[in-house]
């Protein structure tokens, strides 16, 4: 609660915590099933090495890149449909100021970075379901 008595959720608060990270040469098919696997609808990419930056793969983006250009998901590494870098959030951000983020840089979700490594994902599901309910549940 702030000094105005305005409830702040965090990122934190909200993020899925149970996230799929892969190496960038795995097969968008078995990205998938990975992804069917945990109900997820994106993964992250690893990075290579300590210098590299995370990538992150959406379900739209195999459906746009793989599924409309009739590519053989066998066939396609993760790296080649990937965005790379991501924007990252932090996990004490506000949740409304990561909205405006999302609306800002049209994003849909982004990975929950700490010291260097992703604990969680945060997407707009979160954002306003759960982001509304906790404040909800702390005000009544």
């Amino acid at each position: 609660m702030t000094d105005t008595g305005k409830i702040i959720v965090k990122v934190r608060d909200v993020m899925r915590g149970e996230h799929i990270e892969v190496e960038g040469l795995m097969t968008v098919k078995d990205a998938l099933k990975q992804m069917k696997a945990q109900k997820a609808s994106v993964v992250i990419v690893k990075k290579r090495h300590a210098h590299d930056e995370f990538g992150i793969v959406l379900l739209a983006d195999i459906a746009k890149k793989v599924l409309a250009k009739d590519r053989a998901p066998e066939r396609v590494n993760v790296y080649e449909i990937m965005s790379k870098p991501v924007i990252g959030v932090s996990p004490e951000m506000d949740v409304r100021y990561c909205a405006r983020l999302f609306e800002r840089f049209g994003l849909s979700s982004a990975p929950v970075i700490e010291e260097g490594k992703v604990i969680g994902v945060v997407g707009y599901k979160e954002l306003v379901l759960d982001g509304i309910l906790v404040e909800n549940r702390v005000l009544n």
